[in-house]
């Protein structure tokens, strides 16, 4: 499970900001039997979902960011890219201070029971430290630290590393982790396999995702599951199939180098190419009599709201079977608010989420503020200040929000900051 998570001098914020999961004490009466995980090995409460709010521009979506580069930075580093090449740093351009220095990211989390902190410096052109601790009892032991290209590793706890270090085999612009899991050490492999089980998405991109819950269709239980999902949501959907695409039907108009790329596809690997989903509705005649089913293509006759839910349940539900965690950027486009929640206690249950996968997810939608399924320090905010640096803040960091106050009013009128300032609104109207 995901414990903290830090960034500094990356987009939108210069100073060190951190999404913290460890449950406040000031809110352990609040909430604490859903919304919370009990780690006793570490006795640590977890939380299963936080949501971020802020403005437009404020670092919602930079912050989320974040944690997709360095996820995916940790993962490909050692391989998708070669000597002298670039990284792709996006560090706060807003200041002469840290335009030219290292952005830094940091997370701790536990895996198979153990306890990891790891995290990086780097600028455009090289790692310029990196360090990995790990906690297998109640002591945090450093397996590696590396200041440019000099490290100190532990002889015993990281052994394939130190052979790595002393054969060169780092480059100046990859990562030890990296490197190390190319090379089958257990541990990089370990914390390796815990970044791919964050499941990162656009609630903006449906299309990016959608073709994966198509795919789950083919299996039964799983199409049973979402049709669940899809049925539990009031969509008025009775079943769902899957068009799909053979050598005999691909689009008039589609390009003639791609029907042959999907030609040789679809001969030689049994590839499947879907083309729609069919959603099944209830007929009835004029005395309400249901007469039989009505398809309807979700790409032409369904809501975008529908659409999506169906691309996103796919995810969710993979996510929530395998424990892992899961990162959406606008989570409520095209979503009605109710929608929302439910898919937010979906990970707040005990029992419909067992293996305590994690939601972090941004919005607009203040609503959940009022909807009870969140406890304060659940709840964070994102804001930025007249020099244009963001910063990232928890409600419970507000020590004076009693139990009974009106979360979703105060927020509106600014109480907890996070709002825009819409005061030249006025004087462009007059």
């Amino acid at each position: 499970m995901l414990i903290q998570f830090s960034i500094k001098n990356f987009k939108t914020f210069k100073e060190k900001a951190t999404l913290n999961f460890v449950s406040s004490n000031y809110d352990n009466d609040t909430r604490s039997g859903d919304n919370i995980h009990l780690d006793s090995k570490y006795d640590l409460k977890l939380l299963k979902s936080a949501v971020i709010f802020g403005a437009n521009a404020s670092g919602k979506s930079a912050f989320l960011e974040a944690l997709t580069f360095m996820s995916s930075f940790a993962i490909s580093s050692s391989i998708g890219s070669q000597k002298g090449d670039q990284i792709d740093i996006d560090p706060f351009r807003l200041s002469t201070e840290s335009e030219n220095t290292p952005t830094e990211f940091e997370v701790v989390f536990t895996h198979k029971e153990i306890m990891y902190r790891y995290g990086f410096e780097a600028d455009s052109s090289q790692i310029v430290a990196e360090w990995l601790y790990h906690k297998p009892k109640t002591k945090e032991v450093e397996l590696f630290y590396r200041n440019f290209q000099d490290f100190e590793v532990h002889p015993k706890g990281f052994s394939k590393g130190l052979t790595l270090v002393k054969q060169e085999l780092i480059r100046n612009n990859a990562l030890l982790l990296s490197v190390a899991a190319q090379f089958n050490d257990s541990i990089s492999v370990g914390i390796i396999e815990w970044f791919k089980s964050l499941k990162t998405i656009s609630g903006l991109r449906k299309e990016q995702y959608q073709g994966y819950t198509m795919g789950k269709t083919q299996e039964a239980d799983h199409k049973k599951q979402i049709l669940e999902l899809l049925k539990a949501a009031d969509l008025g959907i009775q079943d769902i199939s899957i068009e799909k695409i053979d050598l005999n039907n691909f689009p008039p108009d589609l390009p003639k180098d791609q029907k042959d790329f999907l030609s040789k596809k679809i001969k030689e690997e049994n590839f499947e190419v879907f083309s729609d989903v069919l959603t099944s509705h209830k007929k009835f005649n004029a005395g309400k009599e249901h007469i039989g089913n009505v398809n309807f293509s979700l790409s032409e006759n369904e809501s975008s709201g529908t659409a999506k839910f169906f691309a996103l349940t796919g995810p969710i539900l993979d996510v929530i079977e395998n424990g892992y965690i899961l990162v959406i950027d606008e989570l409520d486009s095209a979503l009605h608010p109710n929608l929302v929640c439910k898919i937010v206690s979906l990970f707040n249950s005990k029992e419909l989420n067992p293996k305590n996968a994690q939601l972090i997810f941004n919005t607009h939608d203040t609503n959940l503020l009022s909807s009870g399924l969140f406890r304060r320090d659940q709840i964070w905010f994102t804001e930025k200040n007249k020099f244009g640096e963001g910063k990232l803040y928890s409600l419970a960091d507000f020590k004076s929000v009693r139990k009974s106050e009106a979360l979703e009013e105060n927020y509106i009128r600014g109480k907890y900051g996070a709002v825009p300032f819409l005061g030249l609104f006025d004087t462009f109207i007059n």
